[in-house]
């Protein structure tokens, strides 16, 4: 693919994106995610706890095993933890996959921006129901502690274009029959919106520079983007957020 045609295909992907100064954390996204860790250390549970059935999780295996589905609200993800050999240096406990199924995007394939992705992918056909979203690294206390993106060939589906991927993380509502990590997941997800145009950005960037003529399917390429999470200095920026929010209210209350 020429360089010219490859530009081409990131402007029209790019076209009608909202900028990241737009894209602004929800200020409620903390106080949510601390109230959830509050509960859990009430209780005396770990946020995984559950789903792992009180065992170290299985390297590979699915945590369910059929995957957490919201089919009602289209989204679904799974826990897993990769072999120390197949991530050297990490320091996760494991990762949640995060996809968003057929009915959120079906419709909009054919939309100017997920044909130019579709180009730029070099026009992969699949029949798979989810698209892969984003993926979420955890430590071993169940604290987010990265967010990535992998190429198709490591989750077996597709991904969609930018603009697509942003607005059904924005929108994303779970209700997958695990409260505190659908809470989980949400509160990260808002918390880090502007971060995670940003990452979604680099991972099509990534595609772009790979000169292979398969991109989705090549083993040299299989984290395509990454950046850490510094959870305290977000509920930081969370609770002053709240504070200025509610300072102005009782101001505007007095006026």
């Amino acid at each position: 693919m020429r360089r010219e045609v490859r530009a081409q295909e990131l402007s029209e992907m790019s076209a009608g994106r909202r900028s990241n100064g737009r894209l602004s954390n929800d200020p409620g996204a903390g106080p949510r995610l601390l109230a959830v860790y509050g509960a859990l250390a009430e209780r005396g549970e770990h946020l995984l706890g559950g789903l792992l059935g009180g065992a170290l999780p299985k390297q590979w295996s699915h945590y369910p095993e059929d995957d957490a589905i919201d089919a009602g609200r289209g989204y679904q993800w799974f826990y897993h933890s990769h072999s120390p050999e197949d991530r050297p240096g990490a320091i996760e406990h494991g990762h949640i996959h995060l996809f968003a199924r057929r009915p959120l995007w079906g419709r909009r394939l054919q939309s100017r921006s997920e044909k130019a992705f579709a180009r730029l992918c070099g026009q992969p056909a699949s029949d798979a129901h989810t698209r892969h979203l984003l993926a979420i690294g955890f430590d071993a206390k169940g604290l987010p502690i990265s967010l990535f993106t992998v190429n198709s060939w490591v989750t077996g589906d597709l991904m969609l274009g930018s603009d697509l991927t942003v607005e059904l993380l924005a929108s994303m509502q779970l209700e997958t029959g695990h409260p505190e990590i659908d809470a989980v997941i949400e509160s990260t997800v808002r918390m880090c919106l502007p971060e995670i145009a940003h990452l979604v950005s680099a991972r099509d960037e990534a595609l772009v520079l790979h000169a292979g003529p398969d991109k989705l399917n090549a083993r040299s390429l299989e984290l395509l983007s990454e950046l850490a999470v510094d959870l305290d200095a977000k509920l930081r920026i969370a609770v002053c957020s709240r504070k200025t929010m509610v300072h102005a209210g009782f101001r505007g209350m007095r006026s």
